[in-house]
C-alpha cells in the first residue's frame, strides 16, 4: 500500500488526484511542510512524500510519474514519441506556469521578510498570462493531448487553481472551460474534499 504525506492545499494535492483516478488503495497523512511526519519521511521536510516499500519518492512530478509508469495509466509508454510530447508538455508546465506561482509564493511567505520583492509579482502574472496562452494553443482535445487524460493534465488543473487562489489572471476563456471540465472529474473531486 502507498501512503502519501502531505497536505491537500499543496502539491500534495497531485498525486492524491492521480491515486484516486487510479483506484489503487493508499493512506493519506495531510501533514504539512516540516511536520515530523514529513522530516522522518524526507530530510528535507519538504511535501509530498509518497512511501512506497520502506522507500521514500519526493517531487509531486516525480510521485505522478512512477504511479503512472507503474500502473500503466495516465501515461504514455517511456521510449514513445508520445511520451516524449508528454514530457515536453510537463516540463512547460512547470517552468512557465508552475515557476511563476512559486515565485511569487516565496515573496509572499516563504523569503525571509527582509529578503522579499513584492513588486515581482506584477511581471510573473505577466508572463503567467503569456505563458498560459502558450499552453492553451497546444491543447488538443478534451484533454491537453487530446482523448487521454496524462500527467501534464493533472499539473496545469493543479497550477490553475493555485492560480485563482493567488489571484493571478486567468483570463483566457478556453482554459477557463478545461479547468471547469477537470475540476468536476469525481476523482478530483474527492482529492480535493481530503
Amino acid at each position: 500500500m502507498y501512503r502519501l504525506i502531505g497536505t491537500v492545499k499543496s502539491r500534495a494535492l497531485r498525486p492524491l488526484w492521480l491515486l484516486e483516478e487510479l483506484g489503487v488503495p493508499f493512506d493519506h497523512d495531510p501533514a504539512g511542510p516540516q511536520s515530523d511526519a514529513a522530516r522522518a519521511a524526507s530530510p528535507s521536510g519538504k511535501i509530498p512524500v509518497l512511501l512506497v516499500d520502506g522507500t521514500a519518492i519526493t517531487d509531486s512530478t516525480a510521485i505522478l510519474t512512477y504511479l503512472a509508469d507503474r500502473h500503466g495509466a495516465f501515461t504514455h509508454p517511456a521510449g514513445t514519441l508520445e511520451r516524449a510530447q508528454q514530457d515536453s508538455l510537463t516540463q512547460m508546465i512547470l517552468d512557465e506556469l508552475d515557476a511563476c506561482l512559486w515565485t511569487a509564493a516565496r515573496h509572499s511567505f516563504a523569503l525571509p521578510e527582509e529578503m522579499r520583492l513584492p513588486a515581482i509579482k506584477e511581471a510573473l502574472k505577466w508572463e503567467f498570462a503569456r505563458s498560459l496562452d502558450a499552453l492553451t494553443a497546444r491543447i488538443e482535445g478534451p484533454f491537453l493531448m487530446g482523448d487521454t487524460m496524462t500527467i501534464p493534465d493533472i499539473i496545469a488543473t493543479h497550477c490553475g487553481g493555485w492560480a485563482i487562489g493567488a489571484k493571478f489572471p486567468v483570463e483566457n476563456e478556453m482554459f477557463r472551460a478545461y479547468l471547469a471540465r477537470m475540476r468536476q472529474r469525481p476523482a478530483f473531486k474527492r482529492a480535493s474534499a481530503r
